[in-house]
């Protein structure tokens, strides 16, 4: 097993090269990767299935949907390796450039971050998505994932590989930690002068681990408690294909719907009809039912778990759905700003005042006016992929694309100015 310390020597080492390469370049490894990753697909699914097998004692049925590859979320990583391969090329963004008095030219430009350093959980597919970003963006990268998907991540770092030996391209721009105890995290966490950004994506434990005990510059990615507001003015029918969306499209993802707020004027009706389409309706079609936890007011119109205070503040990642009446679209804000994550919060209302006074009240990353919180997403936002959601203001903030992955410096061109 190759060592930690190891592997960050290496990371170091390729940075350098890697930045240099030529947009061309990065393309070509980038489509490389993508055509491998379906050429051995029947090979990564063969060690999918042993993570699979394995987290099956320990994990719930939505959690082995989040680790389970299938030929088609594999063909899935493949086409957003295509996208990202064809987007603009980040190191040629256009920055200020001035002249000075004096004669020089003053010109910020894009350069690489250099080494980025993702720690993650059980989701296989972002494996991929990390590597094309750095790559695309001219970083190292170095992957952790977490124990329940290692076996996966290893079979498609390997085809990774394979992918940029075949167009000769450095293949230890990725690497992927093969020490699975939590020292490796915690040895990354403090790699001052070989890791220039760590992302961690996962939990909330993961994430106040890495911010709480990291020295190398971190993002703090989000957990998402995302709320759905329906405003006395919805158009209730929309918010109920809405909420539907957001809680049960997939459960287990950051961007679900974990909170909706009813307006106290629209409740008795939109109540007993979302019961009956997450619980009754799915019941009747076998399948999972969402649970309702309600605040008391809740309670009182439809049959559902009383909530404990917690509830509100719960990523479940699951069939559950914390519900709240409230009297009025400010106090739906200020719920929100006590319990929100800062990731994606919406408001379902045909009123322009409402939605114009929510856009302004929530201070999320992502603020949808009639859509799904589902949407906050690297593909979905036009940026191929992502490396995770950002739920801080600096340098990043909402989905992670290959914009969020560069940093700048100043060219200074004169001719023997002297100050």
């Amino acid at each position: 097993m190759i060592t930690t310390k190891e592997i960050l020597k290496k990371a170091k080492k390729v940075a350098p090269i890697v930045a240099k390469t030529s947009d061309k370049k990065r393309k070509e490894a980038l489509l490389s990767m993508a055509d491998m990753l379906v050429a051995k697909a029947d090979y990564i699914l063969t060690k999918n299935a042993e993570d699979v097998k394995a987290a099956r004692e320990k994990l719930g049925s939505v959690m082995i949907d989040r680790l389970t590859l299938t030929k088609e979320r594999i063909h899935d990583m493949a086409k957003g390796l295509r996208v990202v391969a064809e987007l603009p090329d980040p190191l040629k963004r256009k920055y200020s450039k001035f002249t000075h008095n004096k004669g020089m030219t003053i010109q910020k430009v894009a350069v690489p971050i250099g080494v980025v350093a993702i720690i993650y959980e059980s989701r296989p597919n972002v494996t991929s998505d990390a590597a094309s970003l750095a790559i695309r963006a001219g970083n190292a990268c170095i992957l952790r994932s977490g124990k329940d998907a290692f076996e996966s991540a290893f079979a498609i770092v390997e085809v990774l590989k394979e992918g940029l030996a075949k167009v000769n391209f450095p293949t230890d721009s990725i690497q992927l930690i093969e020490d699975k105890t939590r020292e490796s995290a915690t040895e990354l966490m403090k790699a001052n002068g070989y890791v220039d950004l760590l992302i961690p994506r996962g939990g909330a434990g993961l994430i106040n681990t890495c911010i709480e005990n990291a020295t190398v510059p971190c993002i703090q990615t989000g957990t998402g408690i995302c709320h759905v507001y329906i405003d006395k003015y919805a158009d209730i029918d929309k918010a109920l294909k809405i909420i539907n969306n957001a809680k049960t499209s997939r459960p287990s993802v950051c961007n679900a719907a974990e909170v909706c707020l009813v307006h106290k004027d629209v409740a008795n009706d939109f109540l007993p009809k979302m019961k009956a389409l997450l619980t009754d309706e799915r019941t009747k079609q076998n399948l999972v039912a969402v649970e309702l936890r309600g605040d008391k007011k809740t309670c009182e119109i439809i049959d559902c778990t009383p909530a404990t205070k917690s509830d509100f503040d719960t990523e479940f990642l699951d069939y559950i759905l914390a519900v709240k009446i409230v009297s009025s679209e400010s106090e739906a804000i200020k719920h929100i700003a006590k319990h929100s994550t800062g990731h994606s919060e919406a408001i379902i209302s045909e009123n322009a005042r409402s939605c114009n006074s929510f856009i302004k009240g929530i201070d999320s990353a992502a603020v949808y006016v009639n859509t799904s919180t589902r949407f906050t997403d690297g593909g979905e936002f036009g940026l191929g992929c992502e490396m995770g959601i950002s739920t801080q203001k600096l340098h990043a903030r909402g989905p992670m694309g290959l914009e969020e992955l560069t940093t700048y410096k100043y060219v200074i061109k004169g001719n023997g100015q002297i100050r």
